[in-house]
C-alpha cells in the first residue's frame, strides 16, 4: 500500500497504518465507509462485505484498533450481522431496538442510543440494562448530545460504520469529524444505496490522506 498524498508529509509506503490514521485531536467521530467505483456501498447480497478486499480491511482493521467505541446503526447492525466486539458497540435506534444477536450480549459491551418518544425504549432498558441506554433527544435521536454522551463515559475515539442513513444524519448534526472511504476497482450496477442515504446535506470535506493498493483508493478528509 502506497501513500499517494498525506497532507502531514508522508510519502512511500504506508507501514504504519496506525500512525496515518491517528486522530489529530480527542474527541473524535470518524465514519468508515466503502464503495465501488458507481457508487454502491453494498453488493447483491446487502452487505458492504460482498464488496470489500483485503487492502479495505486492513484499514477496517486498523481503526477498529484504535476506537474506543463503535458506532453503528441499528438497521446495519443487524443486515451485516455484527457481533460482540472488543470495544463497546453503540447501537443508534429511533425505535429503540436492539438487533436480536447482541440482545443477551454481556454488560457493558452493547449500548443503545435513542430517543424519549421511541417505542421500544422500555424493552431495551430490560434487555440491555438502564445504564446501557442513552436517550439522547425527544422524537429524534439528538447524535451531538450522543456524542457528549459517549465522551462522558470515557469513549472518545469514536469509529463509526455507518450505515449511509446514519452517516448522513451525522454530517447533517456536524457531529461527523471525519470519513475515511475505500473505493474498490469494482462497478456492479443495479440499484444500491450510496454511501449517503436520505435527506439532502452540504458538507464541505478535505483530504487528509489518498492511499493505493491494486487500484483500490482509501482515503481520509476531514469535516470542515
Amino acid at each position: 500500500m502506497r501513500i499517494l498524498t498525506d497532507e502531514r508529509g508522508a510519502t512511500g509506503e504506508a507501514t504504519d497504518l496506525a500512525e496515518l490514521y491517528r486522530p489529530p485531536t480527542l474527541p473524535w467521530l470518524r465514519v468508515n465507509m466503502v464503495s465501488t467505483l458507481d457508487g454502491a456501498a453494498n453488493g447483491e447480497s446487502g452487505k458492504s462485505g460482498s464488496i470489500n478486499n483485503e487492502a479495505d480491511k486492513r484499514v477496517f482493521h486498523a481503526l477498529r484498533a484504535q476506537a474506543d467505541a463503535i458506532v453503528v446503526g441499528a438497521g446495519t447492525a443487524r443486515t451485516e450481522r455484527y457481533r460482540v466486539a472488543d470495544v463497546p458497540l453503540v447501537i443508534v435506534s429511533h425505535r429503540g431496538l436492539v438487533p436480536e444477536q447482541l440482545r443477551d450480549a454481556p454488560a457493558g459491551k452493547v449500548l443503545l442510543v435513542t430517543c424519549a418518544d421511541s417505542l421500544g425504549l422500555g424493552a431495551c432498558r430490560e434487555s440491555l440494562g438502564d445504564n446501557q441506554v442513552i436517550v439522547v433527544g425527544e422524537s429524534q435521536v439528538d447524535l451531538v448530545a450522543m456524542k457528549e454522551a459517549l465522551v462522558e463515559r470515557g469513549l472518545r475515539n469514536l469509529l463509526s460504520e455507518g450505515g449511509p442513513h446514519l452517516l448522513r444524519d451525522l454530517l447533517a448534526a456536524g457531529a461527523a469529524d471525519e470519513l475515511c472511504l475505500t473505493w474498490v476497482p469494482q462497478l456492479i450496477g443495479g440499484v444500491h444505496p450510496r454511501i449517503l442515504e436520505g435527506a439532502p446535506v452540504d458538507a464541505a470535506l478535505r483530504l487528509a490522506l489518498l492511499l493505493e493498493e491494486g487500484g483500490t483508493l482509501i482515503g481520509r478528509w476531514i469535516v470542515d
